[in-house]
C-alpha cells in the first residue's frame, strides 16, 4: 500500500487537507477517530478520498492578516527612510562643493569657452580644492548650522506628536541620521571660518542643535538663575567695548543687533514647538534655507580661484605698461594673464619687470570695529595669521585700477 503524499513544511511533514474520512468518522483534537479506517477506502491520490495518518492534528485554517493602511498613501519602512535621508543628505555635501568649483572655473573665465578650457587645462584639482575651501568652508558651515539647528528644533516638535499622523520633516530626518561628533565639527569649523561679527549667532544655533535648555544647567531657580547672569556677564565683558564704539559711531545699529540680540534668544530657542506650526515652519524654513544659500553662494562663485596681480611690463630702457589681472601659467617663453577687465594676454617673460600681489575689492574692510584686537570682519583664523604676519602696505600699483 502506497503512502500519502505530504507537503513538507517548517516543522515536519504535514498532510494534504482532505474531504472526507472514511466511515464517516469524525477526528478528535488530538488528531485520533472514533473509529479506525477499515482500509477499503478508495486509494489516496489526485481527486480522491485519503485517510488521515493517526496522531496527526488537523491544521485550522489560518486567518488572513488585515493592516488598515490610509488609501492612497505608502507606508515606507523606517530603516528605508533613514537610509534615503542619509544619501541625500551626503549627496549634498560631497556634490555641492564639486559643482561650484566647476562653475567658478567658468564664471572666472566670463563665460568664454576658451578661457575656460585654459583654466582647467592650468589649474589643478589640488589649488581648486585649495581655493573652495579657503573661500567656501564659510558657506558650508553655514548651510549645516543652519540645517542642524533647524532640525533639532523640528525633531522635537515632531516627537511631541502622535504616532503617524504626520510625516517628519527633511531637516528633522537629516538631524536624526547625523552623528553628533558631525554636527560639533560643524560649529567648530563656523567658529573659525565666520567674521567675529557673526559669530554671535552661533548662540542660539547651539542652542537649538543639542536643546540645551535653561533647565538643564540646574534643577533649581536660584542656582539657575545665578548661572545665566554670570554667563551673560561673561559674553557682556568681551563685547562692551565694541559696543561702546559702535554707539560712539552712531550708524553700527547692524553690528549692535548682532551683538545684543543673539545671547538673548539662545534662552528661548530650545523646546518643541505646538503642533499646528511644524508642517508650515518647516516648509517655509526649508525654502529659506535654500534660498539664503544661493544669495551667499553668488559672492563665492564669482570669488577669483587664482590670486590678483599688477605686472610690470616692458621693455629695459623705455615705457612700462601695469597689467592687472590673474596669472594663469608661465613657462620659458611667455607668461599666460588673466585680464581683471576680461581676456587673455601673453607676455614675454623677457619683458616682464616686477610683479605685486593685491587685494581684492571684497578683502577691503567695511566696518572700523575691533574685538579684542581682532577686526569684526575678520575671522579667528584670519585674525591669528594677521597677528603672525600683519597686513603689509599695499602697493601703489594695486590702487590704480587698468
Amino acid at each position: 500500500m502506497s503512502a500519502a503524499p505530504t507537503a513538507t513544511g517548517g516543522d515536519g511533514p504535514v498532510p494534504p487537507p482532505r474531504t472526507s474520512v472514511p466511515g464517516g468518522a469524525a477526528p478528535r483534537v488530538d488528531g485520533t477517530t472514533t473509529a479506525p479506517p477499515t482500509g477499503d477506502g478508495p486509494v489516496a491520490g489526485v481527486g480522491s478520498e485519503i485517510s488521515w495518518p493517526a496522531a496527526v492534528p488537523v491544521a485550522e485554517p489560518a486567518e488572513p492578516v488585515v493592516v488598515d493602511v490610509e488609501p492612497g498613501r505608502v507606508r515606507w519602512d523606517p530603516a528605508e527612510r533613514r537610509a534615503r535621508a542619509s544619501q541625500s543628505f551626503w549627496t549634498a555635501v560631497v556634490g555641492v562643493p564639486a559643482i561650484f568649483s566647476v562653475l567658478r572655473l567658468g564664471v572666472e573665465a566670463g563665460g568664454e569657452l576658451q578661457t575656460t578650457l585654459l583654466l582647467v587645462a592650468n589649474v589643478g584639482p589640488v589649488n581648486l580644492l585649495a581655493g573652495f575651501l579657503t573661500t567656501a568652508a564659510r558657506l558650508l558651515s553655514t548651510g549645516l548650522v543652519a540645517v542642524f539647528a533647524l532640525g533639532a528644533v523640528l525633531a522635537v516638535s515632531a516627537d511631541g506628536l502622535p504616532p503617524g499622523t504626520r510625516r517628519r520633516p527633511l531637516f528633522a530626518r537629516w538631524a536624526d541620521i547625523t552623528p553628533a561628533w558631525v554636527v560639533l565639527a560643524s560649529f567648530l569649523l563656523a567658529l573659525i571660518t565666520w567674521p567675529l561679527l557673526y559669530l554671535p549667532l552661533l548662540l542660539p544655533a547651539f542652542v537649538a542643535a543639542f536643546q540645551l535648555h535653561p533647565g538643564r544647567l540646574h534643577e533649581r531657580v536660584v542656582p539657575r538663575l545665578l548661572l545665566i547672569g554670570a554667563l551673560l556677564a561673561g559674553y557682556g565683558w568681551l563685547m562692551l567695548p565694541t559696543m561702546r564704539d559702535a554707539m560712539r559711531q552712531g550708524d553700527e545699529w547692524l553690528v549692535l543687533a548682532l551683538i545684543v540680540v543673539p545671547p538673548l534668544l539662545a534662552l528661548f530657542i530650545a523646546g518643541p514647538l505646538p503642533g499646528m506650526v511644524i508642517r508650515p515652519l518647516a516648509s517655509v524654513t526649508e525654502v529659506a534655507v535654500l534660498a539664503t544659500l544661493v544669495w551667499a553662494a553668488v559672492p563665492v562663485i564669482s570669488t577669483p580661484v587664482l590670486p590678483l596681480t599688477v605686472t610690470t611690463v616692458g621693455p629695459e630702457s623705455g615705457p612700462t605698461e601695469d597689467v592687472r589681472g590673474h596669472v594663469v601659467t608661465t613657462d620659458d617663453v611667455n607668461m599666460v594673464i588673466l585680464q581683471e577687465r576680461g581676456g587673455v594676454r601673453y607676455v614675454p617673460v623677457d619683458l616682464v619687470r616686477a610683479q605685486v600681489l593685491c587685494p581684492s575689492e571684497e578683502e577691503l574692510p567695511r566696518h572700523q570695529l575691533r574685538i579684542h584686537d581682532f577686526h569684526v570682519e575678520d575671522s579667528l583664523l584670519e585674525g591669528m595669521g594677521r597677528r603672525v604676519r600683519p597686513v603689509h602696505r599695499i602697493d601703489a600699483a594695486c590702487r590704480t585700477p587698468a
